[in-house]
């Protein structure tokens, strides 16, 4: 049984959580939430496809995908800018000092959710449930 449908809701609901994170101030988290969605839409992909999808780097899931569909720049641009929230949102040996709760702001999580929903949307339509 493909598990394409699950992929991409639990992409839509990683986006949804983004979005609430970003309102309520939880901004490092928002960005992580928005790189989830993305690996999750470009995973919803590749189970379309009937393609293994392992590890969590967009880029190279994204140049799996690529294998068998076109894949815009602007996918692949979104997906290099929403890989740097996947560990260092989480934690704080990522950076020299501070906590990830004190290094992202209101424009990052804007942004990976943007990104995220560029990626989500490519999905949908990649795998047709547009």
């Amino acid at each position: 049984m493909r598990r394409t449908r699950d992929w991409l809701d639990q992409a839509e609901g990683d986006l949804k959580a983004a979005r609430d994170l970003c309102d309520t101030g939880n901004y490092a988290w928002s960005c992580f939430a928005s790189q989830q969605s993305a690996e999750k839409s470009l995973k919803a992909i590749l189970e379309s496809l009937v393609i293994p999808s392992i590890g969590h780097n967009l880029l190279s899931l994204a140049s799996v995908v690529s294998e068998k569909i076109e894949v815009p720049d602007g996918i692949r641009s979104a997906c290099r800018r929403l890989n740097r929230f996947y560990i260092p949102t989480r934690y704080p040996n990522a950076f020299p000092s501070g906590a990830p709760v004190h290094m992202y702001d209101r424009e990052d999580a804007i942004q990976a959710i943007k990104d995220a929903e560029e990626v989500f949307n490519f999905a949908k339509k990649a795998t047709g449930f547009a």
